[in-house]
């Protein structure tokens, strides 16, 4: 597969393809107001690669990753593993072999884990389910998981409970438990927001070393820093659609769409009344669902736009000539 800037790309372990998800809230009488959490939204994720889904609450990046680990169903579109069509195989929800191969990391390391059960638990019961280890060897092989999340030594933390645990402790856990059953993908929500801004490089850290070691890594995050230091790739999403999507440095160095060039300034400018986007809710509903929210907004943003190539990226935005050919 030949990518935009020309050299050919390893084929993907997972591929999204137009993936569509929508909900409408229900009341006593009548329906509520539909909300679009993910459209036309594709993407693949290859080994040894992370791939950053970044937006600001409400995006909808842990939707597209509840999809991704089949605890969503999509109203539309194709996920495919290894060249085959999940939905379409397992309809009826993922099987336990795509479970072994589609990992989480969810963003509370204080809810993740059960209080109840000590840390050995956490670890052997997904090797003995996955049959990743037998019952005499598990206990060994837990060690061995915490040491390669640098929980050292290992014997120390094996028999605590969640709660003798630090944020960041927990957290490193969460990643021990995912890797026991010796995932391809690593699907990793917001892992660093709930943790001390001490101990989140560390952790970034880890990931960055799993992926060097093979595994493909999709980021959840609405900090660009993050995305950044992990990612290969970055999309930026809006109302659930990519409005952005390029390599990591191009989209940080030389944003193109107004909204992560909002992004960028809200990080660099917290308080600045300047980079606040003006306000024209008039072509918001029927052209550029960003127009309301743009500084940029002119006449062709009552269309909404079509994605187009620009410098090394896709960009849905009309400052930017649409595609030719």
């Amino acid at each position: 597969m030949v990518q935009r800037d020309g050299t050919t790309a390893p084929p993907p372990l997972l591929e999204v393809r137009d993936l569509r998800k929508t909900f409408t809230s229900k009341g006593i009488f009548s329906s509520g107001p539909t909300v679009v959490a993910a459209s036309e939204v594709s993407f693949q994720l290859v080994k040894t690669k992370a791939v950053a889904l970044v937006g600001e609450s409400g995006s909808g990046k842990s939707t597209i990753a509840k999809m991704l680990m089949r605890l969503e169903t999509p109203d539309k579109g194709a996920i495919l593993l290894d060249g085959e069509d999940v939905l379409t195989r397992e309809p009826r929800g993922a099987s336990l072999a795509y479970r072994r191969r589609v990992q989480m990391i969810f963003q509370d390391p204080f809810g993740s884990l059960n209080p109840v059960h000590d840390v050995a638990h956490h670890l052997i019961r997904p090797l003995l389910r996955h049959k990743r280890a037998s019952r005499s060897e598990a206990r060994q092989r837990a060690v061995e998981l915490l040491e390669s999340v640098d929980l050292e030594p290992a014997r120390d933390f094996i028999d605590r409970h969640p709660f003798e645990l630090s944020g960041g402790q927990r957290q490193r856990v969460a990643i021990a438990r995912a890797l026991a059953v010796e995932p391809d993908l690593l699907v990793a929500d917001e892992p660093t927001s709930m943790l001390d801004v001490s101990i989140r490089l560390g952790v970034l850290n880890l990931l960055a070393g799993l992926k060097e070691r093979g595994l493909a890594i999709l980021l959840i995050t609405h900090d660009l820093a993050s995305a950044r230091y992990l990612a290969d790739r970055i999309l930026v999403l809006f109302r659930g659609r990519v409005v952005e999507d390029g390599p990591s440095e191009v989209i940080v160095r030389s944003p193109a769409h107004p909204y992560t060039k909002a992004l960028l300034s809200s990080i660099a400018n917290i308080g600045d009344d300047s980079v606040t986007p003006k306000t024209d809710s008039s072509t918001a509903a029927q052209g550029c669902p960003f127009a309301s929210r743009c500084a940029d907004v002119f006449d062709a943003c009552t269309v909404d736009p079509a994605p187009r190539e620009y410098e090394g990226r896709a960009v849905r935005c009309h400052l930017y000539p649409e595609t030719v050919g």
